[in-house]
């Protein structure tokens, strides 16, 4: 699918073509040598005045002022000719002309000399002209050879009617032979010597094109990406230095803007590679032809990713922009089957940035912040677009900076658990704990889970937290029996990371506690995708004896798959649902919930009881176990270790934890 430029044969003109191509350099040569070549001769035509003083004195006045009026009128009828655009056959006319006139100008007063005898020697002066016309102007061979036959015949008219002696008649009649077929070959091999001069000025040049052409179809391929024609990454990264210098140092906004093709890795593995290749393409040629509407540059940054660089005024335009581009995509209507968002088409995820002032602001800077915004389209449900905001908690430096406390959180205590009852509604038992994990700041302040938890996914520091939260859990309860069971939350992420399932069982066997005592909580959401590394390390978890629980049940798209793919020890149904059951509609929709996770076999536990009324209806519904404040609200560890016979009789915990 690669674009490839097509060759094009050399094209290797015909002995004709060349004919007319040298013809045509030539006339441009002859045209911008007229001037110099006749001002030239003109000034050493009349320095000869200095040879009529001394040579032939007597008529010297008349053939210096016949070297003048000849010189000049040729330099102005040249000029002339020149302002008003004459053809070059004229001006070579006009040259030739000046050469035939400067001699015929300066013989006939020579010839009134007294001095016979100096005079019938000067004469022979004629054979500069002819030899002027074959080898100082840059006439074509049949001007010259014409220019140069009118002076041979002038010189031989001269010869004949001098008063001279019949061998000096022969010996200058020889000699004007000479110069003339001296001269008129010398002018024949000039000719053929500048056509050839010609061809391989001509050969150089088109090897030269050629050698052009290729440099730049390589620069061309080395920043163009072989399979979608977009820039490629070294392209953009260039062209981005250009823009930011030029906001730096002109002010001229521009936006950054990160595409993500939603679920690409799905679509290579349900439709394969060359429909994967071929989908790219589609999305590429749609938005490069959007992004031309805007004067923009768009390149593929890696992978199912593009890059949009575009000049903008306002941030309203690169919200519009960023919009767009998810609507542009989504209308190319691309089947994409394994989805289990409700969607069943190509989409994309944007983020964008906009220039903005800040202090010790960098290059990576805009591109850092356009992919915090994609990623909040992400984890916002994909096919949508956002733009940087940097007072959003969720985007802006904050989240930097919880990124670089969750770095020190496990070394400096600022992280720690607390647990919230679970309990049996049939006997009224507490059944379990679940742990919930808490962060504060390094001067005390409490940060919300909302907050430091999607930034520790998005960092990775989840994976540490987890572990660590693992550990705790089995120390603080387990080990001591305090608790029967204790649920932890596991990001998909945990689940994807390869050896996550022996780092488990290394903790279980370094605390000496059994799996059989811990459950994982797995979020039912867009991230839990149907992927192989996932499905494998819950099969693993599962062997170790750890107990399986589906949480928020209710509130994603693949909980229904995710049901027929893993059998749940426990599927928790999201506190949304049973707030929701103060209107009849609400309440069907709950016992619907109900029998579907009933007749898959799974225990069922709901969150968010807060009433007696609300505990009332899930008596009624014969629900399993429950979860709220109604139960208990979290607490510290120190209010469990009390409890080690919690398994005889049933459990309250302080309200004021």
């Amino acid at each position: 699918m690669a674009h490839v430029e097509s060759y094009e044969p050399r094209h290797e003109p015909g002995s004709d073509e060349l004919r007319i191509l040298y013809r045509r350099e030539a006339q441009a040569k002859r045209r911008a040598d007229a001037r110099p070549g006749l001002w030239i001769a003109v000034v050493i035509y009349l320095l000869f005045s200095a040879t009529d003083l001394l040579l032939i004195p007597d008529v010297a006045a008349y053939t210096i002022t016949a070297r003048f009026a000849v010189g000049l009128t040729a330099l102005l009828t040249l000029e002339v000719q020149l302002r008003r655009g004459a053809a070059t056959e004229w001006l070579d006319m006009t040259c030739a002309a000046a050469i035939i006139f400067g001699y015929i100008g300066w013989l006939y007063p020579t010839s009134m000399g007294a001095d016979r005898e100096t005079v019938a020697y000067y004469m022979v002066f004629g054979t500069i002209f002819m030899m002027s016309a074959n080898l100082f102007f840059t006439f074509s061979f049949k001007v010259s050879i014409i220019t140069s036959t009118v002076i041979l015949c002038i010189l031989y008219v001269v010869n004949y009617l001098v008063p001279a002696t019949l061998t000096y008649k022969m010996v200058f009649g020889s000699f004007y032979i000479s110069c003339f077929t001296f001269t008129s070959y010398v002018n024949w091999k000039l000719n053929k010597e500048r056509y050839n001069v010609f061809l391989n000025a001509l050969e150089a040049k088109i090897q030269h094109r050629e050698a052009t052409e290729r440099g730049k179809a390589l620069l061309r391929l080395s920043r163009t990406d072989p399979l979608t024609g977009l820039e490629n990454r070294r392209a953009i990264d260039e062209k981005l230095r250009d823009y930011w210098s030029d906001w730096q140092k002109h002010g001229s906004s521009f936006a950054a803007i990160l595409i993500d093709v939603d679920f690409f890795k799905k679509f290579n593995d349900c439709y394969g590679h060359q429909e994967g290749d071929r989908c790219l393409i589609h999305v590429a040629n749609a938005l490069s032809d959007l992004i031309k509407q805007h004067d923009g540059s768009i390149g593929r940054y890696g992978g199912e990713e593009f890059i949009v660089l575009a000049r903008m005024d306002k941030k309203d335009q690169v919200a519009d922009l960023a919009e767009a581009i998810c609507r542009t995509v989504e209308n190319l209507a691309l089947t994409h089957e394994l989805r289990r968002d409700g969607i069943s088409i190509v989409t994309a995820s944007v983020g964008a940035a906009f220039t903005r002032a800040q202090a010790g602001a960098k290059l990576e800077k805009i591109i850092h912040e356009a992919d915090r915004a994609l990623y909040l389209a992400k984890a916002s449900g994909r096919n949508c677009a956002r733009l940087f905001d940097p007072t959003d908690p969720q985007s802006s430096d904050e989240s930097e900076n919880l990124a670089a406390l969750l770095k020190i959180a496990i070394g400096q205590d600022l992280v720690s658990l607390v647990y919230q009852p679970i309990q049996n509604v049939a006997s009224g038992r507490f059944e379990a704990v679940e742990a919930l994990m808490r962060l504060k700041m390094l001067d005390g302040t409490l940060v919300p889970p909302s907050l430091f938890i999607p930034v520790a996914e998005r960092t990775g520091a989840i994976l540490e937290l987890g572990r660590w939260a693992i550990r705790t859990v089995c120390t603080e309860l387990l080990a001591g029996d305090h608790v029967r069971l204790v649920s932890v939350n596991v990001s998909p992420i945990q689940l994807k990371t390869p050896g996550f399932a022996a780092s488990v069982a290394t903790i279980l066997g370094e605390t000496g506690v059994t799996g059989n005592r811990l459950a994982f909580e797995i979020t039912e959401g867009l991230e839990m995708e149907m992927h192989s590394d996932i499905l494998r390390c819950i099969s693993d978890l599962k062997l170790l004896g750890i107990k399986i629980w589906l949480d928020d049940f209710g509130t994603g798209f693949a909980g229904l798959s995710w049901l027929r793919l893993i059998d749940f020890d426990t599927v928790k149904i999201d506190r949304s649902f049973l707030h929701d059951c103060a209107t009849p509609n609400g309440k069907a929709m709950l016992q619907d919930i109900i029998a579907l996770v009933r007749n898959r076999g799974h225990k069922i536990l709901v969150e968010g009881v807060e009433t007696d009324e609300q505990m009332a209806l899930m008596r009624e519904f014969g629900i399993d176990n429950v979860q709220g404040f109604r139960v208990g609200r979290p607490a510290p560890a120190e209010s469990f270790q009390a409890h080690r016979a919690i398994h005889k009789r049933p459990f309250t915990v302080r309200k004021s934890a």
